[in-house]
């Protein structure tokens, strides 16, 4: 089985493939897109160039390696995808093919997170009216895509992952519930800029509490992005 798992940026969505690919019987893929994004789009982002040298920037060539061979032959791939990546060119037709999964957190969370990183983030940097987008299309193709939340996931990891790998039909397994500190050996190249706190962790960290106040340069970047979080999480398992 092929999980594509799609959400924006700074939503839980690295320790969640290091849950799966803590299984054992699970390989993962980081981020498979990310070059061909930025060489089509030629935005600046932290370590550019070590990315563009680092993964195929063919988006036909990437979405192939999608449907091939699944490394070492494992029975399951996992599959962690950036939803701002599926710009114009980027294809959608191998989405058909795979499963498909959508990793949802709120935008006032995402938001204060990704500034710390990157200053100024707009709406399409931060993915939610993509993520919409591609739920929609898999939805008219006639899947019933999964949607989870990742507040849910820090809330009770045990419980809610045991609820998603049963949705997708995958066994569950509590080697999910932990992994090694320090970082996976398939971490995209850019990890060294953006998966800081997920390397010194070997779990899901807890309750995230209350929303972070939004600055007021980017409430309106968080208003856009309220209604495509609130459609999703209506669908939420």
């Amino acid at each position: 089985m092929r999980i594509a798992m799609w959400s924006g940026p700074r939503n839980l969505s690295t320790a969640m493939m290091y849950a799966f690919g803590n299984r054992g019987d699970c390989a993962v893929v980081d981020e498979p897109f990310y070059a061909a994004y930025l060489a089509k789009t030629g935005l600046e982002h932290p370590m550019r160039a070590e990315i563009l040298d680092s993964q195929s920037r063919d988006a036909e060539v990437v979405a192939a390696s999608l449907l091939g061979p699944v490394p070492a032959a494992k029975p399951f791939f996992y599959q962690k995808h950036m939803t701002q990546h599926m710009i114009d060119g980027v294809p959608r037709a191998w989405m058909r093919e795979v499963t498909n999964v959508f990793l949802i957190r709120h935008p006032a969370r995402v938001i204060a997170s990704y500034a710390e990183k990157r200053e100024n983030p707009t709406l399409d940097d931060i993915g939610f009216r993509q993520q919409a987008e591609l739920f929609d299309l898999v939805t008219r193709w006639g899947q019933s895509p999964v949607v989870v939340e990742s507040d849910d996931i820090r809330s009770d990891p045990a419980a809610v992952l045991e609820r998603l790998c049963e949705s997708l039909c995958v066994p569950f397994s509590p080697k999910m519930l932990s992994w090694p500190m320090g970082g996976h050996k398939d971490d995209g190249v850019w990890a060294a800029h953006w998966y800081g706190s997920v390397w010194q962790s070997t779990k899901f960290a807890g309750p995230e509490g209350s929303l972070p106040e939004v600055p007021a340069t980017l409430q309106p970047v968080s208003d856009a992005a309220m209604p495509y979080y609130d459609r999703l999480k209506a669908q939420k398992i």
